[in-house]
């Protein structure tokens, strides 16, 4: 426990170079102000509009806000029939319940004719620390990217939450975004459009290269600036969108590295690292690692950054894979 505690106090330091902003909440801020703007948006919620912060879009747009109640499958069959009506819905839940809980309706009424939902993970991966393994989304991602015409976005931070809603409100498609409960370290620049399926460099570096996604990037910043301190030059790529993930942007961030390090918050079977590795084999001559959860659920704990480093997910993990390629 002392181990954990030092570790953690180290990781906490280490981020407070970098100014903390709440995910949901952007989401909720940017929801609201994409409502004004286009008034075929609609949101539905499963009675955590609280938690997501959709609660924001209903005290500004009342009569485009509908509370389903705890009923996460009917409320993505109405998402689906507001679609087909010509509306852009957005239907969001704790990730766990949004992508698990629906998956048929998902399946069914979205994915495969292509409706024009959206639809919102809260509280992804191990953020929701204090509830366990029922409430912590470690293969959300996971699943949904496996659905044909899904796309799946991963924001690194709250910046990147607001540039994405009108990203997705623009796309004509199903998307799935997952959001991180906890304030995480800002970033992404605030100027320039998000654009779907691009991914975008975070540092600068020769010898190897980290793609990560969602919290792990601030991880991989961290990690990369204490391999500059041993003489290595690491660059760190926010993988944002996880699906589709294309081999071109993959490729061009990966060429002429000596080595290539994945990190991401879920499971590693049928994951991102997993999906990168499929891109560069046989392209690229570099060591590769991974940084991923194991073959394992979630449990609860007194914070978050507790349970990165139990299930493997601090900048150390990810400075020790990248110091393993590198040597």
């Amino acid at each position: 426990m002392a181990k954990t505690k030092t570790v953690t106090a180290k990781a906490n330091a280490a981020q407070s170079a970098a100014p903390l902003a709440s995910l949901r909440k952007a989401y909720g801020e940017a929801l609201a102000e994409a409502g004004k703007a286009n008034r075929d948006i609609v949101v539905l919620e499963a009675d955590l509009g609280k938690s997501t912060m959709s609660h924001m879009f209903r005290d500004v747009h009342p009569e485009r806000f509908f509370e389903m109640g705890i009923a996460e499958q009917n409320m993505t069959s109405v998402a689906a029939g507001f679609a087909l009506a010509g509306k852009i819905p957005f239907a969001g839940s704790f990730a766990v319940f949004a992508a698990g809980r629906a998956y048929d309706q998902i399946r069914c009424s979205i994915a495969i004719p292509k409706a024009n939902v959206k639809i919102m993970g809260s509280s992804c991966g191990l953020s929701d620390y204090g509830d366990g393994k029922t409430h912590q989304s470690v293969e959300d991602a996971n699943i949904i990217r496996a659905m044909p015409n899904m796309v799946v976005l991963n924001p690194a931070d709250a910046e990147e939450v607001r540039k994405m809603i009108p990203a997705m409100v623009k796309y004509n498609g199903p998307v799935y975004l997952r959001i991180n409960r906890n304030d995480l370290p800002v970033f992404t620049s605030p100027k320039g459009e998000y654009k779907i399926g691009k991914i975008y460099p975070i540092t600068e570096g020769k010898d190897a290269v980290i793609f990560a996604t969602g919290v792990m990037v601030s991880k991989s910043v961290e990690a990369a600036a204490r391999l500059k301190e041993k003489g290595f030059s690491v660059q760190v790529v926010n993988v944002s969108t996880l699906k589709p993930l294309l081999k071109k942007e993959i490729l061009k961030y990966a060429a002429g590295k000596r080595a290539i390090i994945t990190a991401e918050e879920s499971v590693r079977s049928g994951g991102l690292g997993e999906a990168i590795a499929s891109m560069v084999i046989g392209e690229v001559d570099a060591a590769f690692e991974m940084v991923a959860i194991g073959d394992t659920f979630g449990t609860s704990a007194h914070g978050y950054e507790e349970l990165l480093v139990k299930y493997g997910l601090s900048a150390e993990h990810v400075y020790k894979a990248a110091l393993k390629a590198l040597k």
